[in-house]
């Protein structure tokens, strides 16, 4: 089971799989597990055909965790993992219900409609994982989770380069790429204020953040335009940096 989910981990999330590394040894199997879920779910638009068949996928992880909760075993690797990594992080069940149904945005092809949704959208998502990790960790810091899920969030959506995640009303103000410099910029300003919460999250927590440290490589190179892509080993070197002064 946990070899499952790290290697499902390791291929579609390289920047949380490194960021686990750097998390004690004991914890990573658990983290491996909320992150492999993550994946389950974040992928199911492309492996099915209509939206119909996607949200009775994202019903069978809801059923299942009601069935995890209620002490059901499933018969399923990532489900299996997940168990005692609910049990170790005290995770809410709501928490992880929230993670699958706002996902239920990506089966369509409907607009983003604000920048006030965006945000809900990522703080089920993003920040919601990155609290998760925390409480897997030891111990939740809500806030600077909340606004480093944001900032990291929003370099994710816009790596994407799909505009239904653009704030429809922004795009029909600004256009495009207006938005996108707007959106940049406001991903900055969230990561300012979550690296100000900093001495907030104990140190035991701190590679639940880890991933955030990367915002700004990503944020540059979407600013620049061109290729998109941020070689593995600078991600490294700046997870290292990152996990070495305990700051992201």
């Amino acid at each position: 089971m946990s070899d499952h989910c790290q290697d499902l981990v390791a291929k579609a999330d390289k920047d949380r799989f490194l960021s686990c590394l750097f998390a004690p040894q004991d914890a990573r199997p658990h983290l491996f597990a909320l992150y492999a879920l993550n994946v389950e779910i974040a992928r199911i638009r492309e492996t099915v055909s209509e939206p119909q068949v996607g949200l009775v996928r994202q019903q069978w992880w809801l059923d299942t965790l009601d069935g995890i909760y209620a002490g059901r075993t499933p018969d399923h690797p990532v489900a299996q993992a997940l168990v005692p990594a609910i049990a170790k992080g005290g995770l809410p069940k709501h928490a992880l219900h929230n993670l699958i149904i706002a996902r239920e945005f990506d089966l369509y092809d409907d607009p983003m409609p604000s920048l006030a949704d965006l945000e809900g959208y990522l703080g089920e998502t993003s920040s919601s994982l990155i609290q998760m990790a925390a409480l897997i960790l030891g111990k939740g810091a809500a806030e600077a989770a909340g606004l480093a899920g944001v900032a990291f969030g929003l370099a994710g959506v816009l790596r994407l380069q799909k505009a239904r995640y653009l704030p429809s009303d922004m795009v029909q103000n600004l256009g495009e790429r207006e938005t996108i410099t707007q959106l940049c910029a406001h991903a900055r300003k969230r990561l300012s204020e979550a690296q100000l919460l900093q001495g907030t999250i104990p140190a035991s927590a701190m590679p639940a953040f880890l991933p955030v440290s990367l915002t700004k490589l990503y944020l540059s190179r979407i600013e620049r335009g061109g290729t998109l892509e941020v070689s593995q080993f600078r991600r490294q070197i700046r997870l290292w940096w990152a996990a070495r002064n305990n700051r992201f």
